[in-house]
């Protein structure tokens, strides 16, 4: 560990989260990048994500409200650049699968198969990498953090998760339930990330679902008819909280149907777009950024233990001069690291 290491001295940006300086073998808690929105269906440019929180989170003051030391225990697992430079490639095959699907085309199309395939098959690839590092720094006795790229991203680490902890149930805050099933033909689309967990992860006992205001016919059909699944969404919230009912009752409710170990899969647009305006697919509504924090401050607060948890969809802003998404990534990456850790 760093010795010398002053964390009220103006901060060094050294491509790691927070320029910190601690190694992964010496901390506690890894975050592992992962520039990746190949399926992106809306605005792209998640895939810049952690770049723009890593520049970001250098201006972020480390003495946490909830956690004062916790910094300490913080480390950045080597981005990989190939991640980008291949979803980047993919992307244009993706890009070319949607407008042909928009105007009317089969996914059927032989050209659109062949696209359909090499994406898939890159997507499984990804997945693969993320389950293989995940597990070798879960095997070390590392916290695993993950920060996106789309949604998609998270899955293999989920599975790893899963192996290491046996069963868990995943809070999963967000504007979307991302419970399709190969969305546009693409089979890990950043919209089927918990359709995908709930069918391919045995340990999955529970998915708890909040803030969710986007969803399709077949997806309320999952929320509303399979046991593993239950949905709080954002206009049940707003309603009760209309109401009068309190923010912290809601929150014990939501953590309530969820098991004694917790994964965090938090997709950025579960905020308010206020807050996240450059986000892929942003949606009226949603979390504050004190509500989401409360809430998986609940999770702790209940005796559970959070085993993992994922920071998707962060999208920088066009404007250079106003990074205000990647500034609110970076902070909201910051509490949950802490709220992890204690």
């Amino acid at each position: 560990m760093e010795k010398n290491f002053d964390p009220n001295l103006v901060s060094q940006p050294n491509g790691n989260y927070f320029a910190l300086p601690f190694s992964v073998e010496e901390s506690r808690l890894v975050i592992l990048s992962v520039p990746w929105d190949v399926t992106t269906s809306y605005g792209r440019g998640c895939a810049q994500g952690p770049d723009a929180i890593v520049e970001a989170s250098s201006q972020v003051d480390l003495h946490d409200y909830h956690n004062p030391e916790g910094y300490k225990a913080i480390s950045t697992y080597p981005i990989s650049d190939s991640i980008l430079v291949e979803s980047t490639l993919l992307a244009r095959d993706a890009e070319k699968i949607i407008a042909h699907l928009e105007e009317g085309g089969s996914e059927q199309d032989e050209v659109i198969q062949k696209r359909l395939q090499r994406v898939n098959a890159a997507s499984e690839r990804l997945n693969g990498y993320v389950y293989d590092t995940s597990r070798e720094l879960l095997e070390q006795g590392k916290f695993v953090a993950l920060v996106g790229g789309d949604h998609s991203t998270p899955l293999g680490l989920m599975k790893a998760v899963g192996e290491k902890h046996g069963d868990f149930g995943i809070l999963h805050i967000d504007a979307h339930a991302d419970l399709r099933q190969a969305y546009e033909g693409f089979t890990y689309s950043h919209a089927s990330i918990m359709y995908n967990a709930l069918r391919e992860i045995p340990s999955l006992k529970k998915l708890v679902q909040t803030g969710i205001r986007d969803y399709c016919k077949n997806e309320a059909a999952i929320m509303r008819n399979d046991p593993r699944v239950e949905t709080f969404t954002d206009y049940r919230i707003q309603e009760e909280k209309m109401c009068g009912k309190p923010w912290d009752a809601i929150c014990r409710e939501i953590v309530a149907q969820l098991p004694q170990s917790v994964y965090v899969s938090f997709d950025i647009d579960g905020l308010s777009p206020d807050l996240c305006p450059s986000t892929g697919t942003p949606v009226p509504g949603g979390l504050t950024f004190h509500e989401a924090v409360h809430l998986v401050r609940s999770v702790i607060r209940s005796g559970r233990r959070i085993i993992g948890f994922d920071l998707t969809e962060v999208a920088p802003s066009k404007d250079e001069e106003n990074q205000w998404d990647a500034n609110v990534g970076a902070r909201l990456l910051f509490k949950l690291c802490n709220l992890a850790l204690l």
